[in-house]
Order: structure tokens, then sequence, then C-alpha cells
């Protein structure tokens, strides 16, 4: 196997982002489920070959910032940069493979807000006038009364504050046909289904101006044609997937990524980015992104975790038990992407222990440890193909798991892919090679045999390795494989020379935390 490459020759490009994150608290485990599974993603399209220019950041013009930073007694700026030192530490923690972080307040981003503000005011679709209404300051948004429930802010269930201010104004009502029309073109804009069809009937049911600054800030970016205004959070913070990629400066990245193949984000700012965000682009005459993915949200034991009701888990605390290579499989094994889904703890350490610790786990250390004993660490290189017992269940998962990964359908992708785990656990207890290693004449069925079980273990450390980026390379280095291929799998050879006895992958765990 040495002498294959990993990774594959470069394709295409592809540009993937999140949502950038407020900075008024640490990262929970709901923020953390959406960077993991944006990384599998581009670790997935790197596995396939694509120059991947992965992006994450930090949303710092935030009032809430503004205030959390008051509290602490801190200038707004110095506590920006002490958070971001926070946040890029759990990131790095749970091996988030960003090739970007940016920071709203940076020089790069200013610039490019400044220059899509100017072409769409150049474009006439700017204005100034009264806002009344109702303002959610948790969420920093403008809310019709309409949306409110029971009075009340829908999402964090709160009372909203009524203003009445002067404000400069975005004509999104339009671009409601233009909007309808490039969406129902283009169905794999908005990921899962059922958020197109609301984006399409939010539409349908007409699209009003809205206010994009705010009079008498002191935090935020100030507008370009009135100082006296700072514009407002969210149409900064869109501007980030361009800035990123210095739009409206030397313009290099920009004309390489864009338009992003996907925006990662949460099932709640569908809005924004669906209409809000292409309305700006197409105003700005700058391509729209190929996709935008809205993943669901974790419960923690039935109720939805949310900094504002304080329910939420620390990443951080979660990965000292599960590991981070176990807590990025088990949220995504457990929680389709594209739904809600519900977690505990003791759901988490079973699965863990069932799934990590007796199946995956207990595959590679009894496999490795038959070839030592029956065979000194020696597989001689053979044929693996159709006429193996595992070959067939193994292309057919393999098929499987590709196809869900490109619809990010990661739980889909581990289950199918997780039977010929399982398959091969039972396969070993059918050849039972403890018997075959006693009989001269079964040496080279148990050749055979154990030349299968690395085709299988191969196959998963590539298959895995997105999910489980460090224990995955630690298995793929006991076996001696360095250079493989995702296309080049199943191998149809195999073989192995000096293999020890390697620690457990997954040890254990108490069900207890």
């Amino acid at each position: 196997m040495k002498g294959a490459v990993l990774l594959a020759m470069k394709k295409k490009t592809f540009y993937i982002t999140t949502a950038i994150d407020y900075v008024n608290q640490k990262p929970h485990l709901g923020t953390a489920y959406e960077k993991i599974g944006a990384d599998v993603m581009a670790r997935y399209k790197r596995m396939n070959g694509f120059d991947t220019f992965f992006l994450m950041g930090n949303d710092e013009h935030s009032a809430n910032v503004a205030n959390e930073a008051k509290k602490k007694g801190l200038d707004t700026l110095e506590y920006c940069r002490g958070m971001s030192v926070k946040f890029k530490k759990v990131w790095k923690l749970l091996n988030i493979s960003f090739d970007d972080f940016i920071h709203t307040t940076e020089e790069r981003h200013v610039e490019s807000v400044k220059k899509i503000f100017a072409k769409i005011d150049d474009g006439g679709y700017i204005y100034k006038g009264k806002y009344s209404g109702f303002y959610c300051e948790s969420c920093e948004e403008f809310i019709s009364e309409k949306d409110l429930v029971d009075g009340l802010c829908p999402k964090h269930k709160q009372k909203p504050k009524e203003i009445n201010e002067e404000n400069y104004f975005f004509a999104l009502s339009r671009f409601e046909k233009p909007l309808l029309e490039y969406i129902e073109k283009n169905p794999e804009f908005i990921r899962p289904k059922k958020r197109y069809n609301e984006i399409v009937n939010v539409i349908k049911s007409g699209l009003e101006d809205i206010s994009i600054s705010r009079i008498g800030k002191d935090w935020g970016i100030p507008l370009p044609t009135d100082k006296s205004h700072v514009i407002y959070v969210w149409f900064d913070a869109l501007t980030s997937y361009i800035s990123a990629l210095n739009y409206g400066r030397d313009g290099e990245l920009y004309g390489k990524y864009w338009p992003a193949d996907l925006h990662v984000i949460g099932k709640d700012i569908t809005r924004f980015h669906c209409i809000i965000w292409p309305a700006m682009l197409m105003a700005a005459e700058v391509p729209l992104p190929k996709s935008v993915f809205a993943h669901g949200f974790l419960s923690l034991s039935g109720e939805k975790m949310s900094k504002t009701r304080g329910n939420v888990l620390d990443p951080e605390r979660i990965e000292e038990k599960f590991g981070a290579d176990g807590l990025r499989y088990l949220l995504l094994r457990e929680v389709p992407f594209d739904k809600d889904g519900d977690i505990s703890m003791e759901v988490l350490t079973n699965r863990y222990n069932a799934e990590l610790a007796n199946e995956l786990g207990n595959l590679f250390s009894r496999t490795a440890s038959m070839i030592v004993k029956y065979l000194d660490g020696n597989v001689e290189k053979g044929r693996v193909g159709p006429e193996s017992r595992l070959y067939d269940p193994l292309s057919e998962a393999l098929s499987e798991y590709k196809q869900f990964m490109e619809g990010m359908y990661f739980s889909r992708a581990l289950d199918s892919y997780w039977r010929v785990i399982q398959r091969a656990n039972r396969f070993i207890e059918e050849e039972k090679p403890w018997k075959l290693a006693k009989d001269e004449n079964g040496k080279g069925k148990l050749q055979d045999i154990f030349r299968q079980l690395i085709a299988v273990l191969i196959t998963s450390g590539v298959v895995l390795l997105p999910f489980m980026p460090m224990k995955m390379k630690t298995m793929l280095k006991e076996l001696d494989v360095e250079n493989i291929t995702l296309d080049s799998l199943p191998p149809d050879e195999c073989g192995i020379e000096g293999l020890t006895k390697p620690d457990p992958l997954f040890p254990r765990i108490e069900k207890d935390i």
C-alpha cells in the first residue's frame, strides 16, 4: 500500500462555510454540532481530491457582545480577541480543520462590507426611512407583529423591545420575483426539502423592505454615507462569506472560490441566508452560492439547547469523556443532520460502548491480535475480489456511503457502512480462525480470511476518516497504510508485514459523567 496518496490529485474547488458565531458566550455543544458536520464534509471533499476552502469565524459587531464586554469592564475589541482565543481552542480540541477564520472587526471584512454596501446603494436599493416595530435584542432581529407568539420572540420567549427610529432600508421587496424564480430553478439551493418549502412559502406570502442600519450606536461599522448610523449586524455578518475571500480588494481568492458551494447554517437563520443574503448578492451583482444546508437542532433530554435557557453542554467537558473523535462520531451518528434530534449522556455512552468499543474497536484489535498470534504478524499479499465473502457487502456499503455523504446524510452514511463492520465481526465467528490455525491444511484459508478482514479495516479507516480523523489515522498507520484513495476502495489485494498487537482504539467507558 505504500506509495499511494491518502489525498487524491486535485480536481476542482469546493468552498464551504459555517455560520459565524456571536462571542457573548463560549460555544456549546449545539454550536459544535454544526462545525463538526461542516468539517466532516470539508474532509470528505478533500479526500475526494477537491481543493477545499473551509471558512469559520466570529460575529463581533453585536450589541450583545458589546454589553457582555461592558459587564466585564473590558474594551469591546479586547473582549472579542479574548473570546476568539477561547473559540479557537474548542475548535482545535475537536479537530475542526478550517482554512480561515474571519472576525467581523478585521479590516479586510470592514472594507468588503463598505464595498458591497456602496454597490447596493449605487444600484438604488437603499433608502432612508422610519422603522416602527419590534426588535429582539437577544437575536438582534427586527420582528413583525404577526411573527410574535403570545407577544414574545418565538426563539427566545422574551418580550421584544418596541422601537421607533430613523433607519436606512434595503429594498428587499423588489427581489421577491427574482428570488422565487432562482430558487425554483435551483432546487438544491436550499436543503433539506422542508426548509426549501418554508422559504418558498415565506416569499410567496410577500416580502417587506428591511432595516439595515441602527442609529446612535458606537459599536459596528459606520455607514459610508452617514456616520451617525452603523450597519445592521446581520447585513454586516452575511458579508463575511465574501470578505474572507477579499471581495472588493485583490480578488484572487474570490475569483478562485466564489460562489460558495455550501453554506452550513442552523435552521433558525434560513431567512437571513436564503432570502436576505441572496437578495443582497443580486443587488450587488454577485453570483449566488450554490447551496445552503440548514441543519436541525440538538435537544438535551427533550429540551432544546440554548444559551438563553442555560441548558447547554460544554463540548470541552464532553470531549474529556468520549475523546474528540468519539464525540464527533456520536453526534453525527445519533442525530440526522437534516433533522432535530435528542441526546443524553446515557444514549451517547451506550452507543460509544456498543459501536466504537465493541464493534469497530473490537474488530480491529481482535483481527490484529489473531494475525500476530497465528501468523506472527504477517499476511501474504493476495487478491481480495468478488469471490471473497466480504467483498460484495463492502462494495455495496461503500456505494451507499458515498451517495449519503454527498447529500450530507451523515447518520445514514454511517449506518449503511456500519453494517459491514457488523458483518465482519460475524464473519470471524463463522470462519473460526482459531480452529483453522491448529490445522496445517488450513493456513491458506486463514491467510484469505485475514486479507478480507484487512480489506474491511482499510476501507473503514478511509471511510470513517472524516468523522474520526485521529483514530482512523492511527488505525491506518498500524495497518501500514500511508497512501490510498477513496476511489481505489475496496482494495483488490491486501497483506501486511510485521504487524504488532495494537492498543485499544476505543477503550470502554463508564456510564457516568
